[in-house]
């Protein structure tokens, strides 16, 4: 069944979350790692945890994900395939309107989805949607639009539930935004904060119950959680592990832990040396000590990863052996590419809770291979500056995706976020015809054949899946724990409310 129809609890609505009677009113002030100078309002096009925070006030999706990482609508009420999944038809709720009044229709669905894909510009979604018939789009009436693709597109739901696709109305201004989510600007400054207040049009009843949202970048890690301890936010994203029992032990404050299939990966560059020869990125996945990464950097909150994404989806590719550290063959490797003894830069950031630890762990465990390992610190600002994806050997962060959205945004040529360059024919070809299989035991089949594929050859190593460790004011409630990966309950300010 690969079509959607009703609306069930989403994400920050779980029942195990509500346990006073939601109050209306109240400013939530919330302090989210990062942020820089090049910090976005644009629905489409969110990179930094603070963008996607504000992306996720002001723009509501057609579907969206609930607390266990399962698509359910959203603005639209149902969506629906034709049997070969080549044509999707969309219908819009009842009585949907923008934050200025206006009604969301199918003209305004259309525009989203062109301005997204855009050849002249295309937004951080479009590779997903390359397969679009982006002249074929078709309103039905003011409630119905057809989406045909040139091939079919099995996973259509998923897609649009990403949030880099919120709907914008004709005409849209990232500069002045009007939204479709559940508040609206009032101020914005770059690299510092932002305020949205309440969207009166909201569509679902009874929400959003705070009156504002107030996000504030913080770059800082200790300056961040001394906010929260001094009372200047009531919840914080990225919770540094060393503090998680110092919160517990304070009355006032909560902890918000989440397993989850986010990552954050090591980024090897396939098409620069020595990264180039796949003899070397084996070495490195060998040099890794999962279980140490975990423990020490991660204090044990979270899973071991096996070099593959995705692990909750439910084609994930089981069947693969653990890989384990084994650094007799790492050196093996090195020295059959030429490459004893070697050298490298490893750039990161504070960009997300964990990187720089693991960076600097990583560097430990790679002494024993004869790698030496220099660690380069940078700002967030200049982390994903003019040098973002063209980092040799880095890191990133990524929230729980389904394998086939991630490939989209990260696995092609032409994707987004290609931090690894990786551009293998074999693995395009099997992704591509997964995305459009239909029956389900054919596609997992194909896309295990693909991550096959990554786990021989790919440019990431993915040592480990985070669990989502937040904090809070205990006045603050709604908040409930969230598969997804994106901060507090997938930054689901909407369903949280004050009580003081």
């Amino acid at each position: 069944m690969i079509g959607l129809a009703g609306c069930s609890s989403a994400p920050g609505t779980s029942t195990a979350a509500v346990n006073s009677t939601p109050k209306d009113g109240g400013t939530l002030r919330v302090g989210i790692v990062g942020g820089s100078a090049k910090d976005s309002l644009d629905a489409h096009s969110p990179v930094t945890h603070p963008d996607e925070a504000r992306v996720i006030q002001l723009y509501e999706t057609l579907a969206t994900y609930d607390v266990n990482h399962k698509v359910e609508m959203a603005l639209a009420d149902k969506i629906t395939p034709s049997a070969d999944a080549k044509i999707w038809t969309v219908h819009l709720r009842d009585g949907l309107k923008f934050s200025n009044g206006k009604p969301i229709t199918a003209n305004d669905v259309i525009f989203t989805f062109k301005r997204i894909t855009d050849p002249k510009a295309p937004m951080a979604g479009a590779n997903a949607f390359s397969a679009l018939n982006r002249d074929g789009l078709k309103a039905v009436d003011a409630q119905t639009i057809i989406f045909p693709f040139k091939t079919p597109f099995a996973t259509f739901p998923d897609t649009v539930a990403q949030y880099s696709t919120g709907i914008v109305p004709v005409g849209y201004d990232p500069k002045n935004p009007v939204g479709s989510g559940p508040f609206m600007m009032k101020d914005f400054t770059a690299g510092q904060q932002s305020t949205f207040v309440k969207n009166p049009y909201y569509w679902r009843k009874g929400e959003p119950n705070l009156a504002a949202v107030t996000i504030i970048d913080f770059p800082d890690d200790t300056a961040r959680v001394n906010a929260l301890l001094g009372g200047q936010v009531d919840a914080i994203d990225q919770l540094p592990l060393g503090q998680i029992n110092i919160v517990k032990a304070n009355p006032a404050l909560k902890v918000l832990e989440s397993a989850t299939g986010s990552w954050v990966p090591f980024t090897m560059r396939v098409d620069q040396p020595p990264f180039n020869d796949p003899k070397v990125r084996q070495a490195f996945r060998l040099i890794v000590d999962r279980k140490q990464m975990v423990e020490q950097v991660l204090g044990g909150h979270g899973t071991i990863g096996n070099d593959l994404y995705a692990p909750f989806d439910a084609c994930y590719a089981k069947g693969i052996p653990q890989r384990s550290q084994n650094i007799a063959k790492a050196r093996q490797l090195l020295a059959e590419a030429g490459k004893t003894n070697l050298s490298v830069d490893l750039v990161t950031s504070s960009a997300a809770a964990g990187m720089v630890e693991a960076a600097q762990v990583f560097a430990q465990q790679a002494k024993a291979a004869g790698v030496t390992v220099n660690v380069k610190k940078v700002d967030p600002g200049e982390f994903y500056g003019d040098k973002y994806l063209q980092w040799n050997f880095s890191q990133d962060f990524w929230f729980t995706r389904d394998f086939l959205p991630q490939t989209a945004a990260s696995g092609f040529s032409n994707s987004p976020y290609n931090e690894t360059h990786w551009d293998n024919k074999a693995w395009s070809d099997l992704v591509n015809k997964a995305n459009a299989t239909v029956d389900m035991t054919a596609r997992c089949a194909l896309i295990q054949q693909a991550q096959q594929i990554e786990f021989n050859d790919g440019g990431y190593i993915i040592w480990g899946f985070p669990n989502s460790v937040d904090a809070y004011s205990a006045a603050v409630q709604g908040f409930s724990p969230d598969k997804s990966g994106i901060p507090l309950t997938s930054f689901g300010f909407r369903s949280v409310w004050m009580n003081k």
